[in-house]
């Protein structure tokens, strides 16, 4: 114990890395259910292949953590910390490959500062387990590769597989892999290496079960994924909005200086490679190949697409180790002064909530509505509730409530995998419900004075009860329209 805790003070490295994350652990008991965490809740809840929105993996994690420690907001919250920890730990073995001692510890420090990982250690995103998976997938294949040890190449196409079943954009994987066999000299040979291939078809039948699950469905989750974000992106209309927008998301989960640091290594190998057709080789060129088409491949969708911050995290594992090559001692002070500043402003609007948030993607209010949407089914006996949100309102109100609470596909409209969950809407017909019609902008206590247009079409009337108005703090935080529905009658 001694020689550990004379090994922490020798080594501020570590020090900062157990302070942010002892930091992030205390802070967990304080954070209350994100929409994120209730859906992917659901999705271990209702064990499938995979899911309408996404593959399975974080719920699958979140089912195993649930069994073991019970059904809480912590128990998930804890889940994703651990998995985020293992993340840390893998990302430290990866950068030893390529980084001295010195600036070993540069990039760990640089990765634990960051916002972007306090996000994954606090909120359930497939990007949980994706990015740990992606980082053990690259350990697996710099060992194939630079090592030539060949067990490895059947390790690697099984991170990669279970990277896949936690999000679509691990197949980056095996596109960075092949682009970095093509343009190295030196180790271009393993293309036509059967140990490769046999990687790659091994990654392909981990990844089984998601490609079944859409066979199974009509190919519905790749359709979602890819039709109307293709449409989108054909549309080609230019948007300062969006390229501006996605500058400040990524200044916000890297912070300025490292983002800043990002964007100079990218332009100056771009520039060597396209203007003087100079290719790095070795190392820097498979760090660039898991880095390169990630990062600057969305960045370059963000003048005419809306490109979700999160979309880029894979890349700041290679990206981070090759910043750890150029961050000098006084930019990296700045970056942990920074990083500490956003965190205690962090910290204190986790405990006081001094800043309303005017949205639904908040961790607040959601245990408070149950409470109130009860006490209404005990005034309204024998109603089933319902929300029109996508699932961020049904989803928080499943996790709190013993009743089952149902979607937007009530009233016939698209509803992501609360469509897939088998649900016959017909074993509803007659009954009463509650609808839950949350207020984003909550700017009074008045009534809406309208409805929805389409629930007309499925029960006999409509009438608007008091809204539920949350308070935290004794202060009048969340509002949400409540509507009692009478005789419902599915289309289906």
């Amino acid at each position: 114990m001694n020689k550990i805790l004379l090994l922490i003070k020798n080594n501020k490295a570590i020090s900062w890395v157990l302070g942010f994350q002892l930091f992030r652990l205390i802070l967990l008991p304080f954070m209350g259910l994100m929409p994120q965490d209730a859906y992917y809740y659901l999705y271990g809840q209702n064990l499938s292949l995979s899911y309408f929105d996404h593959p399975g993996m974080i719920g699958y994690i979140l089912r195993i953590f649930t069994d073991i420690f019970g059904q809480s907001v912590f128990t998930i919250k804890f889940a994703d910390f651990i998995i985020t920890s293992l993340t840390i730990l893998s990302f430290y073995k990866l950068a030893s490959y390529f980084l001295s001692k010195r600036k070993l510890q540069r990039a760990i420090v640089l990765l634990v500062s960051t916002i972007f990982v306090s996000i994954l250690s606090f909120n359930s995103t497939p990007d949980v387990p994706l990015l740990l998976f992606w980082t053990l997938s690259l350990i697996c294949l710099y060992k194939a590769i630079f090592e030539e040890k060949k067990w490895y190449w059947i390790l690697g196409g099984i991170a990669m597989g279970l990277a896949f079943n936690s999000k679509y954009t691990a197949l980056l994987l095996q596109i960075g892999l092949i682009a970095f066999l093509i343009f190295s000299n030196k180790y271009r040979k393993f293309l036509i290496s059967p140990w490769l291939w046999v990687s790659i078809i091994i990654s392909v039948g981990v990844m089984f079960p998601v490609w079944w699950w859409n066979y199974q469905n009509e190919f519905a989750s790749f359709a979602f994924q890819s039709s109307e974000r293709t449409n989108s992106i054909s549309e080609f209309k230019i948007s300062p909005k969006n390229f501006f927008g996605a500058i400040g998301h990524q200044m916000f989960l890297l912070l300025p200086i490292l983002f800043f640091i990002f964007i100079t290594f990218t332009f100056k190998y771009l520039k060597r490679a396209l203007l003087k057709f100079k290719i790095p080789e070795g190392k820097t060129l498979f760090l660039l190949a898991f880095f390169i088409p990630t990062f600057a491949g969305f960045f370059s969708l963000t003048p005419i697409y809306w490109v979700k911050l999160n979309w880029m995290m894979p890349s700041y594992i290679t990206g981070i180790i090759l910043a750890g090559m150029f961050i000098n001692k006084k930019l990296l002070k700045s970056q942990i002064i920074l990083s500490i500043v956003f965190h205690v402003l962090v910290g204190l609007q986790v405990l006081f909530y001094l800043v309303p948030i005017k949205s639904d993607d908040t961790w607040i209010g959601w245990k408070e509505l149950a409470t109130e949407t009860k006490k209404l089914q005990e005034k309204y006996p024998n109603t089933f509730v319902f929300s029109e949100d996508n699932y961020k309102t049904s989803a928080c109100l499943n996790f709190y409530m013993d009743d089952k609470v149902y979607a937007q596909n009530i009233i016939g409209l698209p509803a992501l995998h609360f469509d897939y969950l088998g649900d016959n809407l017909s074993t509803l017909n007659s009954k009463n419900a509650i609808f839950i019609d949350s207020d984003k902008r909550f700017k009074n206590k008045n009534k809406k004075g309208d409805h929805h247009p389409l629930l007309k079409d499925y029960f006999n009337n409509v009438t608007e009860l008091e809204p539920i108005i949350i308070k935290i703090n004794n202060k009048e935080s969340r509002k949400f329209w409540v509507f009692y529905c009478t005789n419902y009658q599915s289309k289906k």
